[in-house]
């Protein structure tokens, strides 16, 4: 099992999950906190899912597998992407896989991303506007 080792909680941040292939077909996103590396379909992704298609609150750093299908019932067109959560809420694609082994094909590079630390992330929204310029003018940067 590759799991990110717990540490803080990171904070939420607001990402624009997208919504992959038609809206009428399958499409979720999933937080991914873990992989099962004996299965090779999408149970072996753990964690909590997120509504696709619009703004939500997820954890920066997170690693998030989002799938969608285009297409009729009977012939499915399937597509699936693995982003990374940045703490300005925007997302990092690290991969993407077509077709009925998509699954399988992204499963390694979750796991990489998962074994990796997690990106750091400083949070300075306890900070007044005030004291932040002070910081920036300090450092010479303005």
């Amino acid at each position: 099992m590759f799991e990110r080792p717990e540490s803080a909680d990171p904070p939420l941040v607001a990402a624009d999950i997208p919504l992959i292939g038609d809206e009428r077909r399958k499409n979720w996103a999933k937080v991914v906190r873990a992989v099962d590396p004996t299965k090779t379909s999408g149970w072996a992704y753990e964690g909590e899912f997120v509504a696709a298609g619009g703004i939500q609150d997820v954890p920066s750093g997170a690693v998030l597998v989002v799938y969608g299908e285009r297409g009729s019932r009977a012939n499915p067109m399937i597509e699936a992407r693995v982003y990374q959560v940045n703490g300005d809420g925007t997302l990092t694609e690290h991969a993407r896989a077509k077709g009925r082994a998509w699954a399988r094909t992204l499963r390694d590079r979750v796991c990489e991303l998962l074994e990796a630390p997690p990106p750091v992330v400083y949070d300075l929204s306890h900070l007044s506007d005030e004291e932040l310029l002070e910081e920036v003018h300090r450092r010479g940067l303005l």
